[in-house]
């Protein structure tokens, strides 16, 4: 009987992981939307990334589809969150500002602002302290230009 539990339920959860499939968000969206121009202002390092990422929407071919300009204006804050008993940070907090706007033939469309945050450990190796903040920052800002995205698509839907 303990057996054929075993068996069940290793049935089962296989089935189970067999049945769930990881789609990202817009691959099967077709997207009937093209960015001609984006003017970045504000941190370079944020707008390096959510460069590459609007870029990937530019290889689109579909005919008949709008054309949106964007201005991108980012910024960047480290706060210490919390410190030691000698006064010494123990946490940082990297906050991530983008105020954007969506432009259709020169006509204001859309007003945005994100801000996304996260808190970190300090670090006493200040190299790889800097490494963990490089790669919080490229986090944060897919995440900023995969909300900019998402805001174009829900404004072309409409």
């Amino acid at each position: 009987m303990h057996k054929i539990l075993i068996k069940f339920t290793l049935t089962l959860l296989l089935l189970t992981l067999v049945a769930c499939s990881y789609k990202p968000i817009h691959s099967n969206k077709k997207i009937s939307f093209e960015i001609n121009d984006i003017i970045f202002k504000g941190e370079k390092d944020i707008n390096k990334v959510i460069e590459r990422k609007l870029s990937q929407g530019r290889q689109n071919s579909k005919k008949n589809k709008k054309v949106y300009s964007l201005e991108i204006d980012t910024d960047k804050k480290r706060e210490i969150v919390s410190k030691d008993s000698k006064g010494d940070p123990i946490k940082f907090e990297l906050i991530i500002t983008a105020n954007y706007k969506v432009f259709d033939e020169g006509n204001l469309l859309l007003s945005n602002e994100i801000e996304k945050n996260n808190i970190y450990n300090n670090e006493s190796d200040k190299f790889k302290l800097g490494q963990n903040e490089k790669i919080i920052i490229e986090n944060i800002s897919e995440i900023i230009s995969d909300n900019i995205i998402s805001s174009i698509i829900n404004l072309n839907d409409n």
